[in-house]
């Protein structure tokens, strides 16, 4: 039978209980009320983490894998990592040059330090093209081989692989982030002021030239600059910029020359004379003492690239101005064909010759083929040019043998001009030039030719001219006017050919010839003209006036009349007759008058008397012995603008015949030897 418990004290365990519940709500209530106080006032970081989740909710949510399969993909990835670190630190060592190399004033100040920065950047973007796409690969690999296994979202996988596939494609590759380009932006335009700074044209003083060169120091410094931009594919813009620069300094110091007149268009070389002097002049000074200058720095400046040398100065050559010096030749070489002509010519090639070995060391490259090909142009057109001319010179004069002689007597312009252009031709100045000129010619033709040949061929031209003398005197209706022009003829030859080179040549005995056919023409004029009036004052019939006074005042009247009309007449024609030369024209009228004024002299005071008392005396008394003197010191002399014969020589256009009859002269000239 059981127990049976009191009453009471089960009540007392229900009102425990009841109490005990009531204190735990009461302090759930109370951790709820403080719960609450605490989630206040954390609100705004609870907010913050919360807007956090997705995105740690996205970058969580690519690992779809359970840690065994990623626990084996650890060392493939630990792989890749490690070289994409070292690339990804060499990009960090490159942004850390960004601030030397963007510094414009660091170039100036200190270009070697300037380039070892630039030649670190250089060496970090090789590292990076050579491992950039390894560690790509890499990281390809990796991203491959968590697709292949699923252990990743396969949207993300692919955005991997796609950033990757770009990154190792050069072209699309950034090394540096532009950085290199903004550094070689910065060298070319320290290279372009350095020019700058030294492009003063050069003092142009032909006594002391001592043009300002470009200091060692900064071809020093253009070339470290121009090597550096030239590795980095810029030597075409530095080249461009060079070739501005110094083919615009040189240019201008040219200009300083007056070169204007190498742009003058000309029809005759005569008018070209002037000018071809003052073009060798220049272009010996802008070969020797700018071009070959510049050629050295030029070289210096390229010193690692020769070919770049070579370029580069051709067109500095050009912008110079070099092609105007061989079109103001190529002028020469078309003017009209005149005797002029050849030595304008003869200047020219003596000019280019002597520079040739310049020319052949300035111009020798191939850079340099449109110089090299304008100079050969110009050389064969003088060379042909002048032989043409000079072949022609024989048959030119034979050919003014038919030309009208000078109406006064005086010497032809051809004799005049022939005697001091062969004289020229066989001088010092042109002797050798000519001859080396058509030497060249006969060469092309492979036919021979020498110097002797040459003299040979010039001394033909002058006794060619001298035949024509007697051609021209016989032209003359007066045949005393023909002894007045071969007497100036002969006395020109000898006078103006006496000690000089071709008179040399032609030797004493021909020179005495002359002299002594000049002497016989004096005396010749002298007795036909002027002799033939002293005796019409005769003292015949007047010595003992047989029939008295009255008679021989009728004679000398008569002889008077006589004279004058015959001094008259002569005098009246011979006024307008010329003697060229001055010591000749002189002594010739000192004989006239000795052979008239002492005879008129003596009849005067003898016989005078008898008819200056008459009231006609005017009419027989014309002149007095000093009127006489006078009229006859003053004849002869050259009457200044009457145009004078015999005296035009234009090469005519060549033809066959005269090319033969050339040809045939040198041939016979070269069996002398």
């Amino acid at each position: 039978m059981g127990t049976e418990k009191p009453e009471g004290e089960e009540e007392d365990r229900g009102m425990a209980s009841l109490l005990a519940a009531r204190k735990a709500l009461r302090a759930g209530l109370d951790k709820s009320r403080a719960l609450s106080r605490a989630l206040a006032r954390e609100g705004p970081r609870l907010e913050e983490i919360q807007a956090r989740l997705p995105a740690m909710e996205a970058s969580v949510r690519p690992i779809r894998a359970s840690r065994d399969a990623l626990a084996a993909a650890g060392p493939n990835i630990d792989r890749a990592v490690g070289p994409a670190a070292a690339v990804l630190k060499v990009f960090d060592a490159v942004h850390g040059l960004e601030p030397p190399l963007l510094a414009r004033a660091a170039v100036s100040q200190d270009l070697p330090g300037y380039l070892a920065v630039l030649a670190q950047l250089e060496q970090a973007r090789r590292f990076l093209a050579d491992n950039l796409a390894v560690a790509a690969q890499w990281l390809t690999d990796i991203v491959s081989y968590i697709g292949d296994r699923n252990l990743a979202d396969p949207g993300f996988v692919a955005d991997l692989a796609e950033a990757l596939a770009q990154l190792k494609d050069p072209a699309n590759a950034d090394l540096d982030g532009g950085l290199l380009s903004a550094a070689l932006d910065i060298l070319q335009v320290q290279f372009r002021r350095l020019l700058a700074d030294h492009c003063a044209p050069l003092a142009m003083n032909p006594a002391s030239i001592a043009p300002p060169r470009i200091p060692p120091s900064v071809v020093r410094r253009l070339s470290l600059i121009l090597d550096r931009l030239a590795a980095n594919g810029r030597l075409d813009v530095c080249s461009a910029a060079y070739a501005d620069a110094r083919g615009e300094t040189v240019n201008a110091s040219l200009r300083a020359l007056g070169l204007d007149y190498l742009q003058e268009a000309a029809e005759d070389a005569q008018t070209l004379s002037p000018s071809v002097d003052l073009w060798g002049r220049h272009l010996e000074f802008a070969v020797h003492h700018l071009l070959e200058a510049e050629r050295k720095v030029c070289v210096a400046v390229f010193e690692k690239r020769p070919e770049a040398a070579s370029s580069c100065f051709a067109e500095i050559a050009a912008r110079a101005g070099i092609l105007d010096f061989l079109k103001f030749g190529r002028a020469v070489a078309d003017a009209r064909k005149d005797p002029i002509k050849l030595l304008r010519l003869l200047d020219v090639f003596d000019s280019l010759n002597k520079l040739r070995p310049d020319f052949n060391r300035l111009f020798g490259g191939k850079a340099c083929l449109e110089i090299q090909s304008r100079t050969r142009e110009l050389v064969k057109r003088v060379v042909d040019g002048a032989v043409e001319i000079f072949e022609e010179l024989l048959v030119q004069v034979q050919l003014q043998r038919n030309m009208p002689p000078p109406v006064d007597g005086g010497v032809p312009r051809l004799v005049s001009f022939v005697a001091t252009y062969c004289n020229q031709l066989l001088g010092d100045q042109y002797r050798s030039v000519l001859t080396q000129v058509v030497t060249i010619h006969r060469s092309w033709r492979k036919e021979p030719f020498n110097e002797k040949m040459l003299v040979d061929a010039v001394l033909n031209i002058v006794k060619t001219l001298e035949a024509n003398f007697d051609t021209w005197s016989k032209a003359y209706g007066d045949v005393t006017l023909s002894y007045l022009f071969m007497m100036n003829s002969h006395w020109h030859f000898f006078k103006h050919l006496k000690g000089t080179r071709l008179g040399e040549l032609l030797g004493d005995g021909w020179l005495r010839e002359h002299e002594q056919y000049k002497d016989y023409y004096s005396a010749v004029l002298l007795r036909e003209s002027w002799g033939t009036l002293p005796p019409l004052l005769s003292r015949e019939g007047l010595i003992l006036f047989s029939k008295g006074r009255a008679t021989a005042r009728d004679l000398v009247k008569q002889r008077l009349k006589s004279f004058n009309a015959s001094f008259d007449e002569m005098y009246q024609k011979q006024s307008t007759w010329v003697i060229s030369d001055r010591e000749l024209q002189q002594k010739t009228c000192h004989l006239v008058v000795q052979a008239i004024v002492p005879v008129y002299r003596s009849f005067m005071q003898n016989y005078g008397p008898l008819v200056e008392q008459d009231i006609s005396a005017n009419k027989y008394v014309k002149y007095s012995t000093e009127d006489l003197d006078k009229m006859l010191n003053t004849l002869f002399l050259p009457k200044p603008g009457r145009p004078r014969r015999a005296g035009s020589f234009q090469i005519r256009p060549s033809n066959d015949k005269i090319t033969s009859e050339m040809t045939g002269l040198y041939r016979s000239a070269s069996t002398l030897k």
